[in-house]
């Protein structure tokens, strides 16, 4: 603020070099790897391409089928704990933000005896990020979609591994055999269904719940 104050000029174009020296150099590495982010995304494409083909040719109800939509669960894992762990993060940041911001605007606030304009200008801009992170926190409720996502991705784990080696409900009644093979990957997708149906819902309140304090709010 103060090289801003003394040398404007200066500082203008100093931030304008800067950033069309991040343009040039973000847009020439975009276009020196450009063919090996097309090589990438075009075998990307054609392995999933296979990949759906190749379970379509099985039927749904057949063992192979069912190990498939197993298998497949892993990736719905990893997907729901990258998202978990990407919302956690956030929400991370920005109770961050809350906490230092308020304390410093505090100290910046009970510093300010001689009516600095600097401090005066520092607390109110500290101020108003503290109150746009709290604002954000509280709508969009990273928390909230990490725990919900963390939580089903547990319970999906925890039924694969039930299924894979014969717990709880997919070993059978006590004095039966153990559940066959096909039986156990049914019940299986049975509760993983279930349980994405349930966390679209987990989603849609939050969202719902977003939507109806910002019409209060309004």
């Amino acid at each position: 603020m103060g090289l801003w104050k003394s040398q404007p000029v200066f500082t203008r174009w100093a931030g304008l070099i800067i950033v069309n020296c991040l343009w040039v150099a973000m847009g020439w590495a975009l276009w020196k790897n450009r063919k090996k982010v097309v090589a990438r995304t075009g075998a990307l494409r054609n392995a999933l391409q296979d990949r759906q083909t190749a379970a379509a040719k099985l039927p749904l109800d057949s063992p192979s089928g069912l190990r498939i939509y197993r298998e497949a669960s892993l990736d719905l894992i990893d997907q729901y704990r990258t998202s978990a762990n990407k919302n956690r993060r956030i929400h991370n940041v920005f109770q961050g933000i809350i906490i230092t911001g308020s304390i410093v605007t505090s100290t910046l606030a009970a510093m300010n005896e001689g009516s600095s304009q600097v401090l005066r200008l520092s607390a109110a801009s500290l101020s108003a990020l503290v109150g746009i992170s709290a604002g954000v926190t509280g709508y969009f409720k990273f928390r909230e979609r990490g725990y919900n996502l963390q939580s089903t991705a547990d319970d999906i784990e925890k039924h694969y591994n039930a299924s894979q080696f014969m717990l709880d409900e997919y070993a059978g009644r006590d004095g039966e055999p153990p559940l066959p093979e096909a039986e156990r990957l049914r019940i299986f997708a049975r509760y993983v269904e279930r349980l994405k149906e349930e966390q679209r819902k987990r989603e849609l309140q939050l969202e719902t719940s977003s939507s109806g304090n910002e019409e209060r709010a309004s």
